[in-house]
């Protein structure tokens, strides 16, 4: 009998998000706005923070596109982006005709190098460029160097997207991720902490901001009884029978957080006992990660990732290698970047482990064993 598949990071849903779907068809409210998109910003900025402001759009990447947007990024413009994370980060930039420039990554927490952004800058602003936008990522769910990234954006009148995408109940400080830049972003996808079956939003403590994304999300029709449009919109607005998901998933998003981090605590006691591989974990107590994935480095050439993953797949257990970074991507093989070697090291040395909050005993002891039996 074939093993049931365990799944890298599956949809956990809590037990109210149909209770919120129903409440929207027996009102009729089947449509892209409602009770439900307004109910699931608020829960959003409750969480966060109430100095911010929030939008509930179709996607994380519609979220990224309208923050550049806002942003006042044109074409021929440049904006600096974290090279290792997934393609959504930068596709926006190309959106807009806009040049992406990538940045390599610092081994701390693997995200944006802050000594890479600053020689970015100025070799740009040298050549007669200088860039319009930084987007940082909290990879993994783990923030990046918030403050000396803050530090070197206001140096040079640069602002920030902040792509939490990953990091919905993380923290520097103690402050939420979501929360750092001058805009920021979150997505609800499948796979995600929580999710919306699709879904994301904007998030900025500027309300005009919101307000502008907003407009802009529902095709910019101008306040008029007819039809009428003076700037191109589009199609970005979140459903009101997603956000009725999302307000369910709002009630167990703490709970999804303290079980991903109890997956990480799974990991660590397997890894205290293995040489060859390192589980990637917060480096000092600035750092809150949700650990949407528990990621592992191999330092072992004679053991590699690949057949780890395979040895996962013969078992119908669901791995994948970390993000491609953007400057190896044969789309983006022509970018100008700025840095070492450490997220292509990442890349080719790195997994990521099953993750998801759902994930039962037996399912632990199956990747244990597996874990147990390579190593």
């Amino acid at each position: 009998m074939d093993k049931p598949k365990i799944w890298l990071s599956s949809p956990h849903m809590g037990g109210n998000e149909k209770q919120y779907v129903d409440d929207a068809f027996s009102s009729n409210w089947i449509a892209p706005l409602g009770p439900n998109v307004t109910g699931f910003e608020n829960d959003i900025v409750s969480y966060l923070s109430n100095e911010v402001h929030v939008g509930a759009l179709s996607s994380g990447t519609a979220a990224l596109h309208l923050g550049l947007i806002l942003l006042d990024v044109k074409p021929g413009d440049e904006v600096l982006c974290q090279s290792m994370t997934f393609s959504a980060s930068a596709n926006p930039i190309v959106y807009l005709g806009a040049k992406p420039i990538f940045i390599d990554s610092e081994k701390d927490t693997w995200n944006i190098c802050p000594e890479a952004l600053e020689t970015a800058i100025k070799d740009r602003i040298a050549k007669g460029k200088k860039p319009k936008a930084i987007i940082a990522v909290h990879l993994y769910g783990m923030p990046y160097k918030v403050t000396e990234i803050r530090a070197i954006a206001d140096k040079y009148e640069i602002p920030i997207l902040e792509d939490s995408a990953e990091a919905l109940g993380s923290s520097y400080k103690g402050q939420k991720c979501g929360t750092f830049g001058d805009i920021s972003v979150l997505s609800f996808n499948g796979n995600k902490i929580i999710t919306t079956s699709g879904g994301g939003a904007i998030v900025s403590k500027d309300k005009k901001n919101i307000e502008k994304a907003i407009f802009l999300s529902t095709q910019a029709r101008d306040n008029a009884p007819h039809y009428q449009h003076s700037e191109i919109g589009y199609n970005y607005r979140m459903s009101n029978i997603c956000a009725g998901i999302g307000r369910g998933q709002m009630e167990v998003l703490d709970k999804h957080v303290s079980l991903r981090r109890e997956m990480h605590r799974f990991y660590k006691s397997v890894f205290e006992q293995i040489e060859e591989a390192y589980l990637f974990s917060e480096f000092n107590e600035n750092y809150f990660s949700n650990f949407w994935l528990s990621t592992i480095v191999f330092n072992d050439t004679k053991k590699n990732p690949e057949e780890l993953r395979l040895l996962f797949e013969r078992e119908n257990i669901e791995t994948r290698p970390l993000w491609k970074p953007m400057h190896l991507q044969p789309i983006f093989k022509n970018a100008p970047y700025y840095g070492g070697n450490i997220s292509e090291t990442l890349f080719k040395n790195g997994l990521c482990l099953p993750s998801g909050s759902n994930l039962l005993v037996h399912d632990k002891e199956r990747i244990k064993e597996c874990l147990n039996n390579y190593f």
